[in-house]
């Protein structure tokens, strides 16, 4: 019936290859908008870890082998 409506095959299914990226990219887009609090809440933590963590005397590779 589209065929009689000029609407061809090919065309309908580059409009439904278009619209699935169209969808795709944008619910990966809406998904990173969504997590990015939860990200910047673990870059926080691990800033206040790092922050907080005694720093540990360097030590050489060899230090294990000589005792």
């Amino acid at each position: 019936m589209l065929v009689l409506t000029g609407i061809s095959v090919l065309g309908v299914l580059m409009a439904l290859v278009a619209g699935s990226l169209v969808m795709l990219f944008a619910g990966l887009f809406v998904t990173a908008v969504k997590l990015l609090p939860w990200l910047l809440l673990a870059l926080a933590a691990a800033w206040v870890w790092r922050a907080l963590k005694k720093p540990a005397p360097p030590r050489s590779r060899f230090d294990s082998r000589m005792r």
